[in-house]
């Protein structure tokens, strides 16, 4: 942009001075329509203030105007179409109604209209001032035009600028925002005007770009330094991640007697949380309540979720329910808090609650909320998030909350919603490329994962580690052992990418599932990391497949080692034993188990009926429909003895009599939650059930049959993967 040049032979235009058609400015100012706009807090008040201006002649002059568009344009209840429209209803706009549309646009989302603007008005004969520039680098900073700040920077000093504080501030800032570090501290270096201000904003520079210690050093040298300059600082440590260097500066700053503000406090809870860092987290609430700041709503909000990611959960509710009144971020970080700590059931209910209450949920309400639909299954309740989304534009071109409703539709087992969403979408980003290959990996489409990954490539995505993830992921829920050697060569000689753990994970899953054990432990020893109990357990859930006992035996060994406090290493050992007759070593592993008081992870399944989630445990008797779900658990066991069913208990305690075995395997929460299922829903209506273990083989057998017998379509999502049940066979083919 080639901005016009400027001549300095005309004084620039005070701000407090009126043009002299206007009639006196005290009389102006405390005029009664005028003073209307300190109460305006919507758009439709300020229209019926203007009508009231134009009724008593007001609007002729220019003060009145420059009022209402300084309203309009950088009031949050403002409109700024409309402060368009009242500006080019002037004539000729004076030099402050020019600096306010172009301080309004500078603010907004376009804000080349506000440099569009500072052109019109050098041509319309209106010199720019200092208080047009600050506004007018902001605009070139949000541009990251360098380009064009240089040539305002030029203008600056064609007018003499560069000496006002001010002015001299925003050029920094300008420079250190778009890169141009060097500038910066060139424009820094060359001016006496050194304060706290210009000190601060070549700091937030250094920061921007991760050199913290040039920070610190500039920091170190400022003559006076005001509590922004120990914000900039504090921030810097945060979004470095130096989360102890932001907390001990936390602590220089009191001792060096600068009271810290709400800025300050909200950043270092931030850094306390993000870090888990409760116990520095509670020095700073104590703090807060001897300094009496424990009633504002930003600092409570941000202890909320400061309390909430350090996993103490009780003391973030009870700050939650004691504020009086509660703004969406209090809601937000309440319902984050539970998400962030897996209690996603409690999530859900709480956004319910914000719904009652009305308030309207933000993008960050959805992106907090969606993924724990996906976790529970609650895929009515992701339906209802969706089309409130699709109602509001605002938020149709947010990409992350869009990726979000694909992860949450495959996770809640419709993974053909999840493909809409995502053919739906303009524009994507990688996330959302990995999302749905991950969706069609976890539903063992492994051929239409793939496909999609060669699609990303071919439009000239580069994949990442989390992509490479999905695609072995399909690779090895679908058993194809020749493409996963290829993908995972190609992922380090064709992308650089280091494998990770995950990437070592599927792997080891996918030769030890295909009986290659020696080619799985060759990889094991070959890391360059040390293997961690998912890799080793996926080598023992290979050896029960196999029934190989000695080897897993040994694999065990490194998993007592590596979680000496997981029970299912144990009950996995002892199945492996059970399947191989060996009772003895069933009731030592089982007793060793009991005396360590380990107890294995009850199985969980969920059901969502009507919005509501039901979790079932095994052999469960709490639900309101107890008796109902049992009479139908009698009649499903009833009909699949009829259909020729024998369940396989060989696995089962031997202590247990046969008939005990088998009531036990018809108990398991999966079988469970699809009674309560067949019972509350429509015949026809697919049931989605998710469980918190691997299905066993029992019950995958059962549910094959199951889905003939009631013609219905059953959607398993196990610890695993997703299973399909529909017509009595299984989308895994029986390899899990």
């Amino acid at each position: 942009m080639a901005l016009p040049s400027t001549s300095v032979s005309v004084s620039p235009f005070p701000l407090h001075l009126l043009p002299a058609s206007d009639p006196p400015y005290k009389l102006l100012q405390s005029h009664p329509s005028l003073s209307l706009l300190s109460k305006c807090k919507s758009i439709q008040t300020l229209k019926q203030v203007h009508s009231h201006i134009i009724k008593t002649g007001l609007h002729h002059t220019q003060f009145a105007l420059s009022k209402l568009i300084e309203f309009c344009a950088v009031s949050p209840f403002g409109d700024l179409p409309y402060a368009l429209l009242l500006f080019h209803s002037i004539d000729e706009p004076n030099q402050i109604i020019w600096n306010t549309m172009i301080r309004g646009l500078s603010l907004s989302s376009t804000p080349e209209l506000a440099m569009e603007f500072y052109v019109k008005m050098i041509w319309s004969g209106i010199l720019p001032n200092s208080y047009t520039f600050p506004f007018v680098l902001k605009s070139c900073t949000k541009m990251d035009s360098t380009q064009v700040g240089e040539q305002v920077h030029g203008q600056v000093l064609k007018l003499g600028l560069d000496s006002d504080a001010f002015v001299h501030t925003s050029l920094i800032n300008m420079y250190a925002q778009t890169s141009q570090l060097g500038n910066a501290r060139l424009v820094f270096d060359k001016s006496p005007l050194r304060d706290a201000v210009s000190y601060t904003a070549l700091i937030t520079g250094y920061i921007s770009i991760g050199y913290m210690e040039s920070a610190r050093e500039l920091f170190d040298e400022i003559p006076v330094r005001d509590v922004v300059s120990w914000n900039a600082m504090i921030a810097g440590y945060v979004q470095a991640g130096q989360y102890e260097d932001a907390l001990s500066f936390f602590k220089e700053m009191i001792e060096a007697n600068v009271v810290p503000n709400e800025s300050t406090l909200v950043t270092v809870l931030s850094g306390c949380a993000q870090s888990g860092s409760l116990e520095m987290g509670k020095w700073v609430r104590s703090w807060i309540d001897n300094h009496g700041l424990g009633f504002n709503i930003h600092i409570v909000n941000a202890l909320i979720d400061m309390y909430s990611k350090c996993g103490d959960l009780d003391t973030a509710s009870d700050l939650f329910e004691g504020l009086e009144q509660r703004d969406v971020i209090s809601w937000n970080v309440m319902i984050g808090g539970y998400t962030h700590m897996s209690c996603h059931k409690e999530a859900l209910g709480l956004f319910q609650r914000m719904l009652q209450s009305n308030i309207e949920p933000s993008d960050v309400t959805f992106l907090s909320i969606l993924p724990a639909c996906a976790s529970l299954g609650a895929l009515d309740l992701g339906k209802w998030i969706h089309a409130y989304i699709d109602k509001n534009i605002q938020y149709s071109d947010n990409i992350s909350i869009w990726t979000s409703l694909i992860d949450m539709y495959a996770k809640c087992g419709s993974i053909e919603a999840a493909q809409q969403v995502f053919n739906s979408m303009k524009h994507r980003s990688l996330a959302s490329w990995n999302a749905m290959i991950s969706g069609l990996a976890m539903h063992g489409l492994a051929e239409k994962a793939l496909e999609l990954f060669s699609r990303m490539t071919n439009e000239g995505y580069k994949p990442d580690n989390i992509t490479f993830v999905g695609v072995l992921s399909a690779c090895s829920h679908a058993g194809l052992l020749d493409l996963g050697h290829q993908y995972f060569s190609s992922m380090v000689q064709d992308y650089g990418i280091s494998p990770d753990l995950q990437h070592y994970g599927c792997m080891v899953n996918l030769l030890g599932r295909a009986g290659l054990f020696d080619e799985a432990e060759a990889l094991i020893q070959n890391m360059e990391m040390k293997p961690d109990g998912a890799i080793w357990g996926s080598l023992l859930g290979a050896c029960r497949v196999h029934k190989r006992v000695e080897l897993g035996e040994s694999v065990a060994k490194h998993l007592f080692e590596l979680e000496p406090e997981n029970p299912g290493v144990y009950v996995l050992l002892s199945n492996i034993y059970a399947g191989a007759g060996r009772w003895d070593d069933v009731a030592r592993i089982r007793t060793l188990l009991n005396n360590k008081g380990m107890k294995k992870v009850p199985g969980c399944s969920s059901i969502e009926v009507d919005r509501v989630v039901h979790e079932f445990l095994v052999s469960d008797k709490l639900h309101p429909r107890c008796k109902e779900i049992y009479d139908m658990l009698n009649e499903v066991d009833t009909l699949l003895e009829k259909a020729g069913f024998v369940p396989d208990t060989s696995e089962v305690l031997q202590d247990m009599d046969e008939e005990w075995k088998e009531g036990a395997l018809s108990h398991h929460s999966e079988k469970l939650a699809i009674a309560f299922g067949l019972i509350s829903t429509k015949p026809g209506t697919t049931i989605r059930i998710v469980k918190n273990l691997r299905v066993c083989g029992n019950c995958h057998s059962a549910t094959k049959l199951i889905s003939k017998i009631f013609n219905r379509e059953i959607i398993a999502r196990d610890r695993n993967r997703f299973h399909h049940f529909k017509d009595g066979s299984c989308s895994c083919n029986d390899f899990w």
